[in-house]
């Protein structure tokens, strides 16, 4: 045998030793990926801005091209979600307690007045039959299941306590069975207690120690989204009355609408994004209260949304639903530039928050049938829970 036979045969054999060594790299490789935990959303943000159907926002000259255009690019839009009321403060009990609107939180409450239910518990739809805004400690939401389940949560509502002679920013609520001094815009202080749903809830206002600690002024979020130990996993983010696009110009002269909102993303979106909660396992939601108001209001509804039994009114005032408002979603779990034609509502939302954190479904968050954001918004699938109610 030559020296080149041999180096031949040496080398082959080195290069079938390799191939096996890789082999049984590859196998411990999928092994360890069949056994490890599969990663999901841990640190949920929801952004609520104020008063704009879908083809106004989303349209190719939208006044909101940051919104429309740069964060559609970067996840994905739903171009078929729908609000569940008018006016406001309906929309927002919802997102956090999947309660349906009654005439006075339709009105968006004026006046700071209990919930008076008509019955000693919730109804079979996990309902409060009734009407008021405040409800009873009997009636949970959101913040209450995400602490029995050892999850953070905040809301962050900018310029909270701004002016304290109006509220303070320690659980300034209004109070019981007056008028809501936040109704009058201040220049220095925009902030409204519609838009801040936790207010509305006897399980929050009811403990000042439990309020101060969840619910903040914006200022706050900053701090928060230093590292993944600070950020809350779910946080509730609400603009000023400005900022939020619902003043059309604001009290202080700025421009207001879908300009000043727009402005309002491209300062605490990169933050949130790059935040490292959210790059670690991160989901924003960007959407609006409701579709725009008179005239040519939208009262559409989706994904067979039902009214507050025995309600005069349906939860639209004129119509069965709050409009199309759309909504974008941000997260590493998102393959930039997805679009979801499939109908979505805020009970949509809190139902999947609620499989994300592995919690029972309020109100008609527990609905039968409803859909929640799957494979065509997520680019690998999300927990869902079927069949779980809160009791």
């Amino acid at each position: 045998m030559t020296r080149v036979s041999r180096l031949s045969r040496a080398a082959v054999a080195c290069a079938s030793l390799v191939v096996v060594a890789t082999a049984a790299v590859s196998s411990v490789s999928r092994a360890r990926e069949a056994t490890a935990p599969v990663k999901k959303p841990g640190h949920i943000f929801i952004l609520i801005l104020e008063n704009e159907s879908f083809a106004h926002t989303f349209a190719k000259n939208s006044l909101a091209p940051y919104l429309a255009h740069t964060l559609t690019a970067q996840g994905a839009l739903l171009r078929n979600y729908y609000g569940i009321g008018h006016n406001s403060l309906d929309n927002y009990i919802a997102l956090v307690s999947g309660q349906a609107p009654n005439l006075a939180t339709m009105r968006d409450c004026t006046r700071y007045t209990d919930f008076v239910m008509e019955q000693s518990k919730l109804d079979a739809n996990g309902q409060a039959v009734g009407s008021g805004c405040v409800f009873p400690l009997s009636v949970p939401m959101l913040g209450d299941q995400l602490e029995k389940a050892g999850k953070s949560w905040r809301g962050y509502m900018q310029d909270l306590g701004n002016v304290k002679s109006r509220e303070v920013e320690e659980c300034g609520h209004p109070v019981i069975g007056e008028r809501d001094p936040t109704l009058s815009r201040l220049d220095d202080d925009q902030y409204a207690t519609k838009h801040n749903p936790f207010y509305y809830f006897h399980s929050v206002i009811d403990d000042k120690d439990r309020c101060v600690q969840h619910v903040v002024n914006l200022r706050h979020l900053s701090d928060d989204l230093k590292s993944v130990s600070t950020t809350p996993n779910y946080s509730f983010i609400t603009p000023n009355l400005c900022d939020d696009g619902h003043d059309v110009p604001c009290v202080d002269k700025s421009t207001g609408g879908l300009v000043q909102a727009d402005g309002f993303l491209r300062k605490w979106v990169p933050k949130i994004l790059d935040s490292p909660a959210f790059k670690a396992d991160g989901v924003l939601i960007i959407t609006f209260d409701e579709a725009s108001g008179p005239p040519g209001m939208d009262s559409s509804a989706c994904c067979g949304e039902k009214g507050l039994p025995g309600s005069p009114k349906p939860p639209g005032g004129n119509g069965p639903g709050g409009g199309i408002t759309g909504a974008v979603i941000l997260s590493p779990f998102v393959k930039p530039g997805t679009v979801s034609d499939i109908p979505y509502n805020h009970y949509s939302t809190l139902r999947w928050v609620e499989d994300q954190f592995g919690v029972p479904h309020l109100g008609y968050a527990a609905a039968n049938g409803l859909v929640t954001f799957g494979e065509d918004v997520f680019a690998r699938p999300t927990p869902r829970h079927v069949g779980s109610r809160a009791h």
